[in-house]
């Protein structure tokens, strides 16, 4: 009886055994009978118009910008804008205190007609009368003008008057007031820089590009800039300069024309592209290429499998490649095949896909 319960024990411990084994052996057979699904998308290869992108970046500038300063040095009384706000031209931006100068012009003008009366009375003496000085020979008239102060008078005259007006900062063509750099009350300087005054109807944008690119530029070449601030909007232009001079580093410098000028700024960071159209060539998106063995490949979807096939990339945008077949790698490519563009990343040389 105690060999007997031993005996037992093992013979339901190999039974348990044998029936695990053959339950996991039904679970491998389903796995392994279950198929892999590679959903791949496609498309079919056409010879199309690629459009190559040159891509630099710049920085936009005014095509007219003043700095205005005061001609005279007195107090600010009158700033009649910030930063910011549109003038027209001719608008009165600023004012400086006048009391001084409004005195000194009406002292000017007292000079003046004392000066016109002893010119008249010399004038006279000599035989001639003032109002009609276009008898008077120029040298007598000269004579006499130096002689009665006159000359002068005039002089000192237009000086008052000028300085009177340079109290006034108006705007000399119609633009955006910015970098205004006086509080009312404060002293102005005539070496100061008072304001900039931006012209925003067009901007200029200058960026570089290599020396090996030039060949795809040209005066009134199209350009597309692009804003970092705001990288959703574009705005078209045209290339309008190039400098002709290769720089220390290879590059030459570009300026282009952009009249649409809504939300740019002066001094604002862009991107520039250039884009070239280039006739019948085999494009593919870029998600399209991958590497395999260290070179770039291309899958063509035939009969439900992915068949690899070596390639060379051409020409690139930012969203596609040119494609042409590796000659020395015996890959083949032609208009009118099907290739795998996206769900290649895992694939193998007659990998089984399906076609979403």
């Amino acid at each position: 009886m105690k060999h007997l319960i031993p005996a037992t024990f093992m013979f339901c411990f190999f039974l348990t055994g044998c029936g695990h084994n053959k339950n996991t052996d039904t679970v491998n057979d389903k796995l392994q009978s279950v198929p892999n699904r590679n959903p791949v998308k496609v498309m079919v290869l056409h010879p199309a118009t690629f459009q190559k992108e040159l891509i630099s970046n710049g920085k936009l500038g005014a095509l007219r910008k003043s700095v205005l300063k005061f001609d005279i040095s007195e107090e600010l009384t009158v700033l009649n804008v910030q930063n910011g706000d549109r003038v027209k031209k001719g608008e009165v931006i600023a004012c400086l205190k006048q009391d001084k100068l409004q005195q000194a012009l009406q002292q000017a003008e007292i000079q003046m007609e004392k000066s016109r009366f002893d010119l008249q009375n010399l004038l006279i003496g000599q035989g001639y009368q003032l109002r009609d000085s276009a008898a008077i020979p120029p040298a007598i008239f000269k004579t006499a003008g130096i002689q009665s102060g006159y000359t002068a008078a005039v002089n000192e005259l237009q000086y008052a008057r000028y300085n009177l007006r340079s109290t006034m900062l108006r705007a000399p063509f119609a633009g955006l007031v910015a970098n205004i750099q006086h509080n009312v009350y404060e002293q102005v300087s005539a070496s100061d820089e008072f304001c900039t005054l931006i012209d925003n109807s067009a901007y200029e944008v200058q960026f570089p590009v290599l020396e090996t690119e030039i060949k795809d530029i040209s005066p009134g070449k199209k350009i597309k800039v692009i804003p970092f601030a705001h990288d959703n909007d574009i705005y078209n232009g045209e290339v309008t300069e190039i400098n002709p001079v290769v720089d220390e580093n290879g590059l030459i410098t570009i300026k282009g024309l952009i009249k649409n000028t809504k939300g740019l700024m002066e001094g604002m960071n862009v991107k520039v592209k250039i884009e070239t159209a280039i006739p019948n060539c085999l494009i593919v998106p870029k998600e399209a290429v991958v590497i395999r063995q260290d070179q770039e490949v291309l899958f063509r979807y035939t009969a439900g499998k992915a068949f690899w096939t070596y390639v060379r990339t051409g020409f690139e945008n930012s969203t596609s490649y040119t494609v042409t077949a590796h000659p020395d790698k015996g890959g083949t490519l032609a208009p009118g095949d099907t290739v795998i563009i996206s769900g290649n990343l895992n694939l193998a040389h007659e990998s089984e896909v399906e076609i979403e």
